[in-house]
């Protein structure tokens, strides 16, 4: 037999989390997901993707690869440490502070290349 105690319970439980979620979820997500930034670029068939992406000083880029084959990130200006052999799904990750453009490539296949432009940061994701 059911418990009507119960099943009120529950209704007043459902209107109240579909009443608050529309309002809470624009103060909670933005913030949630400021707290770090992040960016990826797929490695598959021979290609980055995206070739080329923009973000702001602070994020933390990473390169996954998704291809049945090897692949190594490495700088053209030696701006950070190149990877270790990536294996299929295997993530190689940096964090770019500095504003700039810089160029990649895989040391494996150098004909695969990519950019990366890092935007200075505003607000709170200014560095000081």
């Amino acid at each position: 037999m059911l418990d009507l105690k119960t099943i009120r319970g529950s209704l007043v439980a459902a209107a109240l989390g579909a009443a608050c979620g529309p309002l809470l979820a624009p103060l909670v997500l933005p913030a949630w997901s400021q707290n770090k930034p992040a960016s990826g670029i797929s490695i598959d068939n021979f290609t980055f993707s995206p070739g080329k992406l923009t973000v702001k000083a602070g994020t933390t880029v990473t390169w996954t690869n998704k291809d049945d084959i090897p692949h190594g990130i490495a700088s053209a200006d030696n701006a950070f440490n190149r990877s270790k052999a990536l294996d299929t799904d295997d993530a190689f990750s940096f964090t770019f502070t500095t504003p700039g453009t810089y160029q990649y490539f895989c040391y494996i296949h150098p004909h695969m290349m990519g950019t990366i432009v890092v935007e200075a940061a505003t607000g709170e994701n200014a560095m000081p």
